[in-house]
Formats: structure tokens, sequence, C-alpha cells
């Protein structure tokens, strides 16, 4: 009821009427699939004719909870789910040691030892990134209507870290974690009211950026790539505003792609390798992406 004893609202509720059709007697009619309310019944929302739906629904419900909990403004952070820290990078180096010692014949055993060595060398990007994770969430705590929140896609590896960061600073960070035949499990590290999974690929990514005022890229594989190229093309094609693209890691990052040949060819311009950065330390980072949103929250801009 309203100050002058109207009802707010007519109609009853959703909630309301799914509890209603709850009550009706049994009777061939009402146990038949076809009776259950629409949007009851899980076996007709998981039809291939649903697709848009599900679509509309995995776009909408973290769109509605990040504005329920105040949420404008975030860092994105990428990085590998294969790099941990130190101590446990080192344990798995110690692992494929002894393996290989076992077998000294086995070529695959000895590749496994320098790919582990090569993951340890990577470790301290775990330090970086939960450093920065934390410094991300202490500074911003201390500003006036400031709140850029942390977030990463959930998982472990460097992306626990940035969650770990923030952890370690009594503040949120998110988490959007994607379903996938053998991994995914949120770290623990991930604020749980701010830890969301998806179907969908594409809105996932869509949800990365709807709210990002920078983005922070540490060494990664395939889906560290594909989440770069996306933010630099959208960058470049004017589909967003600038942010800070951030690339962690100068010597990893020219090893694994030669951004000057593509110049070269012809088939990016000169300009275009101006929408990234490279960077080594947290602090640098956060430098810099201060510099870029010295007023972040007035600048709130969203990906349509």
């Amino acid at each position: 009821m309203d100050e002058n004893g109207i009802p707010e609202q007519v109609f009853p509720s959703a909630e309301e009427d799914a509890g209603a059709a709850e009550l009706a007697p049994e009777a061939p009619q009402t146990l038949s699939p076809s009776y259950r309310l629409a949007y009851t019944d899980t076996d007709f929302l998981l039809r291939d004719e649903l697709r848009p739906v599900r679509l509309q629904l995995e776009l909408l419900k973290p769109e509605l909870l990040q504005q329920e909990y105040g949420i404008h403004s975030t860092i994105v952070i990428f990085g590998s789910t294969r790099i941990p820290d130190a101590k446990t990078a080192a344990k798995r180096l110690q692992k494929a040691e002894n393996e290989a010692a076992a077998n000294p014949s086995d070529l695959a055993s000895s590749r496994k030892v320098k790919t582990a060595r090569r993951v340890l060398a990577k470790s301290h990007y775990y330090d970086e990134a939960r450093k920065l994770g934390r410094m991300i969430t202490v500074e911003t705590q201390q500003a006036d209507n400031r709140n850029l929140v942390v977030v990463t896609g959930g998982g472990p590896g460097l992306m626990e870290a940035a969650n770990r960061g923030a952890h370690d600073a009594s503040g949120k960070s998110m988490g959007l974690n994607i379903v996938l035949p053998m991994e995914q499990c949120p770290n623990p590290y991930v604020t749980p009211e701010l830890s969301f999974q998806f179907h969908y690929f594409a809105v996932r990514k869509m949800h990365f950026l709807m709210r990002a005022r920078a983005l922070v890229a540490f060494p990664g594989g395939f889906g560290t790539l594909d989440e770069l190229f996306e933010t630099l093309t959208l960058i470049q094609t004017k589909k967003i505003k600038p942010v800070p693209v951030l690339l962690f890691g100068r010597t990893y990052w020219q090893s694994i792609i030669n951004f000057e040949a593509l110049v070269e060819e012809g088939t990016i311009d000169p300009q275009d390798l101006d929408l990234f950065q490279y960077v080594e330390t947290a602090e640098q980072a956060w430098s810099l992406i201060q510099t870029f949103n010295p007023h972040h929250s007035e600048h709130v801009h969203t990906v349509t």
C-alpha cells in the first residue's frame, strides 16, 4: 500500500502466481507438462528454441545484481589459470623433476620439467596481481564516491591472485565464471554475492567490459588472448570508449605476439600500437589507471 492506501501492485507477482499454481489439485490435466507456468518449466526453458530467452536472462541477471550492489565501475584483470603462487609452482616443479628422474628416457616428462620451470619463473606475476588487486581496493575505498571493483574470470591462478588482493583489503571483488567440461570452480576469494556463472562466452565478455575503466592482461593463453583482442578490436573500431589496456610483462607479450609485424604487413595502423601499454609492476599499472581515470565515477559507459 502507498500513503493513500492504494495497492502498489495491482497484479500478483510472478512469485505469488507460482505459489498459487502449486495449489492446483492433481489431475491428468494439471500433471501435464503443458500446464506448468512457462517461467517455472525448466524443461521448456532449456529447449533450443528458447536460446534467445536464455541469452537475455544471462545478460540481465548480473546486470541487475550489480546495479543493486551499487557497482558502477570495474578494473578487469585477466591472466592464466595455470600460473600459481611461487610456493605452489616450486612444488609442481619438484614433482615434475622427480617423475623425470624416475623416467629419464621419457621425453614427455622432460618437457614437463621445462614447462614447470617456465611457470615458476612467471610465478612472480601472482604476487603482482595480488598486489594490484589490493592496491586498487585500498585506494578506491579511501576515496569519496569512487568505487572501482576488481573483476576477474573467477578462476584459479592469476585471476585468483587479483581477487585475493581485494580480499586482503577487506573489499569486494567479482568473478565471472564460465561453465566448462573440466574446471572453473570459483576461487575462494571472490565475494560470494558477486560470483556469477555463465553459459555463453559472448555474454560473459560483454559483462567484463560494460563497466570497465581499465583492462590489465597478465600472461595467459587462449582465453586471455581472446579477451585481450576482443577489447582491442572494440576500442580500435570505436565500439567502446578508450580505456587503458595494460599488458603485464613486456618480455612475455613480445615473445608471444609480434604486434610490430602486423603494422609492417599493413594489417593494422601504426597508431593501433598506442591502444595498449606494457607494465612490469602493480605500482606502474595503478599509476597509469589513475592518470587515465582521475574522476572515473563521472565517466560511466556501457557496451550496447
